[in-house]
């Protein structure tokens, strides 16, 4: 079973930019959807964005046009970039293939 870390996460100031990635132990070429998921506390994990192998895309209303997903199953990543960040993405973050990483948190704050 694949394996994913991510990594990327740290503390930036609203309006700021963070881009997170998310690394494979393995071939991701198969895996039919992947995403990135967030969970801030109190609340539950929600979808932020999710890419199918085909390179369709989904996103959650609140971060459509700031964040933007994408894979390389080449490189065996899943990224995703993330601008004009607010205080309320502040939030763990998690990727997703088949099952879990281990998250990476976000902070935005001033």
């Amino acid at each position: 079973q694949v394996q994913f870390v991510e990594s990327g996460g740290g503390l930036v100031q609203p309006g700021g930019s963070l881009r997170l990635s998310c690394a494979a132990s393995g071939s991701i070429y198969t895996i039919a959807y992947m995403g990135w998921y967030r969970q801030a506390p109190g609340k539950q994990r929600e979808l932020v964005a999710g890419i199918t192998s085909e390179g369709r895309t989904t996103y959650a209303d609140s971060v459509k046009g700031r964040f933007t997903i994408s894979r390389d199953n080449a490189k065996n990543s899943l990224d995703l970039q993330m601008n004009s960040l607010k205080p309320e993405d502040t939030a763990v973050y998690y990727c997703y293939g088949g099952n879990w990483g281990q998250g990476t948190q976000v902070t935005v704050s001033l």
